[in-house]
């Protein structure tokens, strides 16, 4: 859609739709967004950030997903045997200082990378940009395997009773539910590993990352379902729901949608069980 043809939102309207679905101050919210959905934005995607963090003040706390847009992809084996080569031999090291978000998961996790004060955890897939009074806690010391389960910043997260915001974002984007995913007590998780090139002492070094496969599912020749257990929760009367600008957004609590996404995965796929690797 063109520009001049999608409604025109202000800071001061962002900042009353926020506040509306319940955004407050003090609060550790962890951010999705489609920038588009919302509208025209005067001043441009920025003035997100900035309503968001004049309502959180300087005791809150903003965070996002913002990976790395050179991650070691999916399946490089399948690769052409030149390809992989290329890649192996010249793909840069990552560098939680330059490296770049991400651009599938919103244009605004690089503003929020590159906005002064940020910090970015230093994993090389699973990175996450925070800014605020608990940013360098939750992006600190983040576990190279299994990067979104314990000591990762989503389990820090619900560990101070964080937010997670959609503001226009798909359900089945909410990130959140990967640790559901690393909690919930179900036989045969699937699990990939994959080597990723990082900084470590001035030089290009591939390390060895151990996950679940949080590209395809845990859950070998299941169907996609991360939008219907966020589908499921709201239904159960969970999570706040408005409009900001004119998006559809919503605001859920993430240690009760991590333990209801935990109780989901339980129940639908069985108890525990070995883990299947690949």
């Amino acid at each position: 859609m063109e520009r001049g043809k999608l409604p025109l939102i202000t800071k001061s309207r962002l900042v009353r739709d926020l506040k509306k679905i319940g955004v407050k101050k003090g609060q550790t919210v962890m951010l999705h967004v489609s920038v588009k959905a919302i509208g025209w934005i005067v001043g441009g995607p920025d003035m997100i950030l900035q309503a968001l963090l004049e309502i959180l003040g300087p005791t809150g706390t903003l965070m996002m997903y913002v990976g790395w847009e050179e991650a070691p992809p999916d399946r490089l084996e399948d690769w052409p045997k030149d390809l992989q080569q290329a890649y192996l031999n010249e793909c840069p090291p990552f560098d939680p200082a330059t490296s770049r978000a991400r651009r599938n998961h919103s244009v605004l996790a690089e503003y929020l990378r590159t906005l002064p004060g940020t910090f970015r955890s230093n994993h090389p897939e699973a990175s996450v940009a925070a800014i605020g009074a608990k940013a360098c806690w939750i992006t600190e010391n983040h576990p190279l395997n299994y990067p979104y389960g314990s000591g990762s910043p989503l389990a820090k997260l619900c560990k101070v009773k964080g937010k997670v915001l959609l503001l226009g974002a798909p359900l089945n984007t909410t990130t959140l539910l990967h640790y559901a995913e690393n909690l919930a007590k179900v036989p045969n998780k699937r699990t990939v590993h994959y080597r990723a090139p990082v900084h470590f002492d001035e030089q290009r070094v591939w390390v060895e990352v151990e996950d679940f496969d949080t590209s395809r599912g845990i859950i070998a020749n299941a169907e996609e379902y991360f939008l219907t257990i966020m589908h499921d929760y709201i239904i159960s009367g969970k999570g706040h729901s408005g409009k900001v600008g004119a998006a559809q957004s919503y605001l859920f609590e993430s240690d009760d949608l991590v333990r209801f996404a935990k109780q989901w995965l339980e129940k639908t796929f069985g108890g525990s069980g070995p883990q299947e690797t690949t």
